[in-house]
């Protein structure tokens, strides 16, 4: 699949989505001429940098493990690395807008390896503080004040503030637990009115739904994408759960899907931003994620990135890359595999709970990807669990987050989302057991 041409769309294509702010932005004065500084016998006279000399660090060493020998088992010891040198010195100093090199490069590899995409096909990468980062800065990229804005619902409640700060216009998509719903998505596009714009970007997260925990199947994705084609908008795909994957069957990414399309059926590529994250799979600590999709987006949110934050911490990139760079591409999927099974297994545990303390108290759906239950409370007449998890349920010891945080217009549902990554499974117990003695209380109020 990798060898066959792709057609891209064309960077003038991208004028017509790009916000007005994007557009108007101009290059950073210096970081702007930053590559320049790499030019073979060059004297650069351009930032000011400090003297790495004057810097009291002398080198960084750490352990991590080795990536497991077969999925699921961890090799035995760890694995000694340092940062010392000219790799320290980068690590100490102001670093590229859009990422470190090695790390920018050792992630293009990845892409390449699991989602088949090329470098050089019509997408470029770049690397934010946490895929948060790029996900703020790539909706003020995309959007203006008041625009409408596709999304799937209920959704991450990160992004909501984040539309809600351009006063946009989040349309409500459906969603179930098969993922975004294209029967929805079709209607609201088809029945849109005429004379009024129609969205230009979907935000959906396709791999274990924050909050849902629903994965989207392959037959959703496919629509999705030639839904985009027909009315002519972008795909945020904010996948930060794509390698927290323990279902049966995996489906390609909207990434790779176009990709492939573009090679059978002559679509040219360039509707899907991705973004992935190392948070949930490295480190959450060290705010590191990135983001692939087409160049003038991308350039956009690295202007942005030079004169916001001026680039990602160049420390926490070179442990990163240094890390991943002595697992390689294939011990990296295989510490995935493991962590997905680990949470496979927390899953397992929390569902067995659910069954013993909820049945009848609560409808669900497994998740097959992710860190989340998303249930419904039982409770006759009551269609708000806002009360309920906010106060009943606390004040018995237990703490989630009831379901209208995840919903755009915070209408009132009677859904809760629950974590389970963190819990032993008698905390679990005792939380499940907890929330039922809540849930029946409310139910013995409303009788």
């Amino acid at each position: 699949m990798a060898s066959t041409p792709v057609e891209s769309l064309p960077e003038s294509f991208y004028l017509a989505f790009l916000s007005d702010l994007a557009r108007a932005r101009q290059p950073s004065p210096i970081r702007s001429l930053f590559p320049l500084e790499a030019t073979p016998g060059l004297l650069s006279l351009l930032a000011g940098k400090p003297n790495p000399t004057t810097f009291p660090f002398t080198s960084f060493s750490f352990s991590a493990q080795a990536p497991p020998v077969e999925d699921g088992q961890k090799a035995a010891g760890d694995i000694a690395l340092t940062l010392s040198g000219a790799e320290l010195a980068a690590a100490l100093q102001y670093g590229p807008t859009g990422g470190m090199a090695p790390l920018v490069d050792w992630l293009h590899g990845l892409q390449e390896t699991v989602h088949g995409r090329l470098h050089g096909e019509g997408w470029t990468l770049s690397v934010g503080s946490g895929s948060q980062d790029l996900l703020s800065k790539a909706i003020t990229a995309l959007l203006n004040p008041g625009d409408s804005v596709l999304v799937q619902s209920p959704v991450y409640a990160g992004v909501i503030p984040l539309f809600h700060s351009l006063n946009c216009a989040q349309i409500e998509v459906e969603a179930d637990a098969d993922g975004i719903s294209t029967v929805s998505l079709r209607a609201i596009l088809e029945g849109w009115p005429v004379g009024k714009p129609k969205p230009r970007v979907l935000y959906t997260i396709p791999y274990g739904g924050n909050p849902t925990g629903a994965t989207a199947t392959l037959s959703r994705r496919k629509e999705v994408l030639q839904l985009a084609r027909e009315h002519n908008f972008l795909i945020m795909e904010d996948d930060p759960y794509f390698y927290l994957f323990y279902g049966s069957e995996r489906t390609p990414s909207y990434f790779a899907m176009e990709r492939a399309d573009s090679s059978c059926a002559g679509h040219p590529v360039g509707r899907v931003l991705r973004f992935d994250s190392i948070s949930k799979i490295l480190s959450a600590g060290m705010r590191i994620g990135f983001a692939s999709g087409p160049a003038p987006i991308l350039r956009a949110i690295d202007a942005h990135t030079a004169t916001a934050n001026l680039q990602p911490a160049s420390l926490t990139q070179a442990i990163t890359h240094k890390l991943l760079d002595a697992w390689g591409h294939d011990g990296f999927l295989a510490h995935t595999r493991g962590v997905s099974n680990f949470y496979r297994i927390k899953r397992d545990v929390f569902e067995a709970a659910m069954q013993r303390h909820l049945a009848g108290l609560a409808e669900w759906s497994a998740p097959q990807s992710g860190l989340f239950f998303w249930f419904k409370l039982l409770i006759p007449g009551a269609e708000d669990s806002a009360q309920i998890v906010r106060t009943q349920a606390f004040e018995r010891g237990v703490l989630a987050l009831p379901g209208t945080v995840f919903l755009p217009n915070g209408r009132a549902t009677a859904y809760v989302r629950a974590a389970f990554s963190l819990l032993t499974p008698d905390e679990v117990d005792e939380a499940l057991k907890r929330l039922r003695d809540t849930i029946l209380d409310a139910r013995a109020a409303s009788a």
